[in-house]
């Protein structure tokens, strides 16, 4: 029997896809992460994390690898293991992640935009109208983002970060020992939401495993593709932190940004305008690309459910009564993978996988997706979409001031839902009675650690959401000699 390859350009081609889809607006509070918890409990933090997410992923790849064919989407998995009510779970937590992050890119998208162009619009205004840019794209009723869309997005991020950083390091230049965070459990908790937001893979997994010609490869490369991106986290979170310290309460775009009077940054330096215009822009152009695809999930599990389209084919449902009994009894794993093979949709695999086919039911067959749009679907789907970016902006308005609530709590809600304790407990329900104690074990901390960080940092971002406190310190993470006043003003040191 011939040896596999380690590494295939299949497997590239799936790596590419996930780490496209997990990169973004998350990477932007990792140096916050650190400012609240302080570097050691920063870096367990990340590392239980990225063991959390990355045992997540791979799980979904476990279970995929145990379902019958027919199971494609997220939410048909959820219904596979745990029937009904796992559908259900699965099907509202990604319903709120794929509408509670465009709201979070409306509303850093608002903030990037009045900030680039100081008194030309108001933040409500420019959310309004990136919202209408946007609504072309939202609107095209089969939408397939194409690696080039994908990879020019993801790099928006990274250069954005790089930047950011860049000009963070070089404004503290020469400044002397940092401060350390005044520690307590609310704020160290408050790091799960950034977190969460900044992994959330969960819902792509289901269609990247399906378009992959050897479905047994993919929790290897899931695992490897998730540490690789939890690496880079922690790069970006420890190389801003080694310069601020403390003095940082979130978003990094915003440490950047001079005052329009002063020309100064919060930390207390000049900041080259150039390099903020280009990260701001490089932000923008992610959020622009991926506010349309996040979305699509939703648009059409709102047509399923209202309007009636979307239906699994009826093949696929005589299948999954044919093979569910053969999936109910544990087999060999060979034998598995052979009766789920993908060879008759091998010749149309797609090029590029997204979250847009999330709950895609018919990712292999484009013409009869575009059949559900003709006809009297024509105009039902187009009003209904516009309903939801509608709603989408009115809650965005009422949130604008609140991107970091808004953003801990889309993480530490649905986010951990379904990227982290669904799967896991999907895997410990169709594998329980083989899985070993050494894997029960962390399974299950996982989810009980995650379920109650989960619950505890939903309830304070939302509370903060609709009822704020008056707390006005600048540095809030910082011990009270540092919570008003820059540690290290670079502009009164060297150039007062």
């Amino acid at each position: 029997m011939p040896r596999k390859a380690l590494f295939t350009a299949e497997d590239a081609k799936a790596a590419f896809n996930l780490f496209c889809c997990v990169y973004g607006i998350g990477t932007l509070g990792m140096p916050g992460n650190f400012s609240r918890a302080g570097p050691f409990i920063a870096v367990i933090a990340m590392i239980f994390m990225a063991f959390a997410n990355v045992y997540g992923a791979v799980a979904i790849c476990r279970v995929m690898l145990l379902a019958p064919s027919s199971v494609k989407t997220y939410g048909d998995l959820g219904e596979w293991a745990m029937g009904k009510p796992g559908r259900y779970l699965s099907v509202i937590s990604q319903m709120a992640n794929c509408l509670l992050v465009p709201c979070v890119f409306l509303v850093l998208g608002g903030t990037l935009l009045d900030g680039l162009f100081p008194e030309a619009f108001s933040a409500t205004t420019w959310i309004i109208l990136m919202a209408l840019s946007c609504m072309p794209v939202c609107l095209v009723p089969t939408l397939k983002e194409g690696a080039g869309a994908a990879f020019a997005g993801c790099m928006g991020t990274i250069i954005t970060d790089v930047i950011g950083v860049a000009v963070v390091m070089y404004g503290m230049r020469g400044h002397p020992s940092i401060p350390k965070p005044d520690l307590n459990f609310k704020q160290v908790a408050g790091a799960f939401g950034n977190l969460a937001l900044a992994y959330g893979a969960g819902i792509v997994i289901p269609a990247l495993q399906r378009q992959h010609s050897d479905p047994t490869r993919m929790p290897r490369v899931v695992g490897v593709t998730m540490t690789f991106i939890s690496c880079c986290f922690l790069v970006l979170a420890s190389t801003a932190y080694s310069s601020i310290g403390c003095q940082i309460s979130g978003n990094l775009l915003y440490a950047i940004y001079p005052d329009a009077e002063t020309g100064l940054t919060t930390l207390g330096f000049k900041s080259d305008w150039g390099m903020v215009v280009l990260a701001y822009l490089f932000m923008q152009l992610h959020i622009t690309i991926a506010f349309s695809v996040i979305l699509n999930p939703a648009f059409y599990i709102a047509e399923r459910i209202l309007l009636g389209m979307h239906k699994a084919p009826v093949a696929d449902v005589e299948n999954n009564l044919l093979n569910y009994g053969d999936m109910a009894t544990p087999g060999d794993a060979a034998e598995r993978s052979e009766k789920q093979s993908h060879t008759s949709r091998v010749s149309k695999r797609r090029s590029f996988i997204s979250v847009a086919d999330n709950e895609n039911v018919h990712l292999d067959d484009p013409e009869a997706e575009a059949a559900e749009y003709r006809g009297a679907n024509a105009i039902k789907y187009i009003i209904l979409r516009l309903i939801i970016i509608t709603i989408l902006v009115i809650a965005s308005i009422i949130l604008k001031d609140h991107f970091h609530d808004l953003a801990d709590f889309a993480g530490a809600s649905c986010i951990t839902v379904n990227s982290i304790i669904l799967p896991i407990v999907f895997l410990l329900k169709k594998r329980w009675n083989v899985m070993p104690i050494w894997e029960k074990a962390p399974a299950l901390t996982v989810v009980v650690v995650c379920f109650c960080l989960g619950c505890y940092v939903t309830y304070t971002s939302g509370k903060n959401l609709f009822a704020p406190s008056d707390d006005d310190k600048a540095f809030p993470f910082c011990a009270p000699e540092f919570e008003n006043d820059v540690y290290y003003n670079y502009t009164a040191e060297h150039e007062g």
